[in-house]
C-alpha cells in the first residue's frame, strides 16, 4: 500500500526552528523525487524545496538560507529543517514523493 505521512508541524515564535518529517512507503520512496510544498490561506500552493530524481536541489527564494531538505534513505524519510521561521512561513506543509501527496501538517509562526 502506498502512503506518504507528514509530521512535525506546530506553533512556534518568530526566529525559532521546526523540523518536518515525511515518511513514504518504500516502493515510491525509491522512485523519487522528494519535495515539500506549502499553502497559506487564500494563496496558491508553493513549492518550497525539492530533491528531484535527477538534477539539482531546488529552494524557493523565500526560504533559501533558512530551510534545508534532506533524505534519510534507511528510513524512507524526507526531512525539512526550517530555521529562522517568520510569520509569512505560516501554512499547511505537504510532502510529495513520486507524485504521491501526504495529508499535510500545519505550521504556524506567531508571537
Amino acid at each position: 500500500q502506498v502512503h506518504v505521512v507528514e509530521s512535525g508541524g506546530g506553533l512556534v515564535q518568530p526566529g525559532e526552528s521546526l523540523r518536518l518529517s515525511c515518511v513514504a512507503s518504500a516502493t515510491i520512496f525509491r522512485i523519487g523525487g522528494w519535495g515539500w510544498y506549502r499553502q497559506a490561506p487564500g494563496k496558491a500552493r508553493e513549492r518550497v524545496a525539492e530533491i528531484p530524481s535527477s538534477g539539482s536541489t531546488y529552494y524557493a527564494d523565500s526560504v533559501k538560507g533558512r530551510f534545508a531538505i534532506s533524505r534519510d534513505n534507511a528510513r524512507n524519510t524526507v526531512l525539512l529543517q526550517m530555521d529562522s521561521l517568520k510569520p509569512e512561513d505560516t501554512a499547511v506543509y505537504s510532502c510529495q514523493v513520486a507524485g504521491i501527496w501526504g495529508q499535510g501538517t500545519q505550521v504556524t509562526v506567531s508571537a
